[in-house]
């Protein structure tokens, strides 16, 4: 019966402490050195696996990916420098080029320059004995007309006269149109 009793007694304490509505026992002042006890302990335990597997893989990671940035940047910056080194090396090669088109045009120039002027030589030279043997048939021809016109103004003054009925000697005839050939 004892038993009973303080079954009954404890009971009697339960339903007194539901009816007066101390509720949750996270709140319960008689448990609060337990409750930070495993406050504290579930803390520490949280501390040791951040500070021990969590962080140093985050730092890890964090160290990795500034190498990475690091390296990464070295390497833009070199090449931009072979950018650089390029396009100097291709400036250069583009006047080098230029300078030998220059040259290579100044060259052509003087060589059909001198071909030119030989040619022109050449022809003038041609042109000249052409000329000179045009002015000499010319001459010829001159001479050949005059003695010709010279001969057939003998004949005619001869013929005319004749026809005429006068007779003239030869060297009278000769004497006559030489004079009037003259001037």
């Amino acid at each position: 019966m004892a038993t009973e009793t303080e079954n009954g007694v404890a009971d009697a304490a339960h339903g007194a402490a539901e009816a007066s509505g101390a509720g949750m026992p996270q709140l319960e002042f008689s448990t609060f050195g337990n409750q930070i006890f495993w406050l504290v302990v579930a803390l520490v335990i949280i501390f040791f696996v951040l500070s021990k597997i969590a962080l140093p893989r985050i730092a890890g990671v964090l160290a990795e990916r500034q190498g990475t940035i690091t390296n990464d940047l070295a390497a833009a910056e070199e090449l931009k420098q072979k950018a650089v080194d390029a396009e100097e090396a291709y400036k250069k090669a583009l006047a080098d080029a230029r300078t030998e088109a220059n040259k290579i045009v100044a060259d052509a120039k003087a060589e059909i320059q001198s071909d030119l002027d030989a040619a022109q030589a050449k022809a003038d030279a041609e042109i000249a004995a052409k000329t000179a043997e045009s002015e000499k048939a010319i001459s010829e021809i001159r001479a050949g007309a005059l003695e010709s016109a010279t001969e057939v103004a003998k004949d005619t003054t001869k013929e005319i006269l004749a026809a005429m009925g006068f007779s003239a000697d030869a060297k009278t005839v000769d004497a006559a149109v030489s004079e009037r050939i003259k001037g």
